[in-house]
């Protein structure tokens, strides 16, 4: 859909704002509060949550440019069948990352972490798939790397979603399981 993918792309300054706002208030209780223990690792993991999600409005600006790109070219009936999955894949994680943060929820954080390595094997099959199709007809080049790119921004988002559950963890625990094999539950 052109128009609705020029529209998520023309919204991403709202995102934008939006963070700035959130930032400055957690700067302005920082400095006035002086917060300490849990509410400090609140007001961190708030600030890195909200950085991650603005990261995920320019990944869907970028998406919205491709959609439009995609939708003005000829394409077979069920191209996007992988993509759509993928998309579909990826905001149940931004959904389950974000429930997990208003809830507090580890064990959802957990499971969350544990669900982007089949986002990233998703993403993967596609760009693979993608390949094939380039080599099999070079005319469809263009149109495949456009595909490419939307399926790149989607397994980045899924990667925000995994961070935001880090930072539930940290939160709730004090642990910082970045970078370890201990957030991918391994």
């Amino acid at each position: 859909d052109s128009e609705l993918g020029l529209q998520v792309a023309h919204d991403d300054y709202k995102v934008n704002n939006l963070e700035v706002e959130i930032d400055e208030e957690c700067g302005r209780i920082l400095a006035t509060r002086a917060p300490a223990a849990g509410d400090l690792r609140l007001i961190v993991a708030i600030i890195k949550t909200i950085t991650d999600l603005e990261r995920i409005g320019d990944e869907a600006e970028k998406i919205g440019f491709l959609a439009s790109k995609l939708a003005a070219m000829d394409r077979p009936a069920d191209s996007y069948r992988e993509l759509k999955t993928l998309g579909s894949h990826v905001a149940h994680m931004v959904r389950d990352a974000m429930n997990a943060f208003a809830r507090l929820d580890v064990a959802e954080a957990l499971e969350t972490v544990r669900e982007d390595e089949r986002v990233d094997d998703e993403y993967e099959a596609i760009a693979r798939q993608c390949i094939t199709f380039m080599m099999e007809d070079p005319r469809s080049i263009k149109r495949v790397m456009n595909v490419t790119w939307a399926a790149r921004s989607l397994e980045r988002i899924g990667d925000h979603a995994k961070n935001i559950c880090e930072y539930v963890i940290y939160m709730v625990q004090g642990r910082d399981v970045r970078h370890t094999l201990e957030a991918d539950g391994k």
